[in-house]
């Protein structure tokens, strides 16, 4: 199995960022998938979350600004990302298990996940 995100970089406050995970090993089809984010000092949180029917979930601290979606033709997970909060500065990282439950769950529910992509905020 295989996550690779792809797409950070570093943007100033209000600006957009589009991140990708790029899946391969196992289904991706099948199975919810979810971004997390770390940032320096703080837990790893779930941001948001699609199921493979596009049910979604997002964190509070997101909704209105980040959208999640999927290209299962493509085996690959999107996050846009628009009016960027420094607040919003983390890496990023997909993840995903063999379950189709559309929810943030703790991190450690999760034993698939890419290396991350680093989004800076200033």
């Amino acid at each position: 199995v295989q996550l690779v995100e792809s797409g950070g970089g570093s943007v100033q406050a209000g600006e957009s960022l589009r991140l990708s995970c790029a899946a391969s090993g196992y289904t991706f089809s099948s199975y919810a998938v979810v971004w997390f984010r770390q940032a320096p000092g703080k837990e790893r949180e779930g941001v948001a979350a699609i199921d493979n029917d596009g049910d979604i979930n997002y964190a509070d601290s997101v909704k209105g600004r980040f959208t999640i979606s999927r290209d299962n033709a493509k085996n690959t997970l999107y996050l846009q990302m628009n009016n960027l909060e420094p607040g919003d500065a983390a890496t990023y990282s997909c993840a995903s298990r063999t379950s189709n439950l559309c929810a943030l769950l703790p991190a450690n529910r999760f034993p698939m996940w890419g290396q991350g992509t680093q989004v800076t905020v200033s």
